[in-house]
Parts: C-alpha cells; structure tokens; sequence
C-alpha cells in the first residue's frame, strides 16, 4: 500500500530547506566580506619587531618607528619601499602574493626582518 504525502508537508520541507540554504549563503558572505588582517612591526633600538613574521595573503602590515633616528622599510627584490621615516611615522604594505620576503633599512643595513605569506 502506497502512502501520499500532503503537498503542504512538501512545500513546508522545501522553505524549511531554502531558508536554511539562505542562512548559509549568508553566513558565507559575511566571512568573506571581513576585513583583511592588518598587523603592526615597531622599529625600535635598531630592530624590526617581531623580525620574522608570518602572515596569509591579503595581509596589511604598519612599520611604525619608535626609534629617535630614521628609518626605512626596503624589500630586498624591489616589492616595496618606504620613505625615510622619522619618529611616529608609518610605512604600510599590502601582500598579495605568497612568498617570503625579506627586507632592511637601508639607513642601517645590519637591520633585518622578514613577511612570510602563505
């Protein structure tokens, strides 16, 4: 013996399932509408801190000097280069390719660090 289904219990399943997909969909978009990560380097005493970082694609990075003397921020493959930066000044680079950068300050070459992108 066959059972019917009510064509109501049918409809209610399908906008139960269609407001479920809506809700996921949603959720979705919003992860991906989040801002990009963004993450600080102070220069200070003649130093990048932290001096390796490791960061995802997409990532904004702010050097800030705190030092009393200048600074720069040079890749050492010509990616990105700052002006000399005084006191409190700022220097930010988007990635967005992965890869390992290195860079210095061609002020004080001795001065290292390193963006590791993944």
């Amino acid at each position: 013996m066959r059972r019917s289904v009510p064509i109501a219990v049918l409809v209610g399943a399908l906008a139960i399932g269609i407001g479920t997909i809506g809700a996921s969909q949603k959720n979705f978009l919003a992860s991906a509408q989040q801002k990009p990560d963004t993450t600080e380097v102070k220069i200070d005493n003649f130093s990048f801190g932290p001096a390796t970082l490791t960061v995802p694609v997409g990532t904004t990075i702010t050097w800030t000097n705190r030092d009393d003397i200048p600074h720069t921020v040079v890749s050492t493959d010509g990616v990105f280069k700052s002006k000399v930066l005084d006191t409190d000044e700022k220097f930010t680079f988007t990635f967005s390719k992965a890869g390992a950068y290195p860079y210095f300050c061609s002020i004080h070459p001795k001065m290292t660090g390193k963006v590791i992108v993944q």
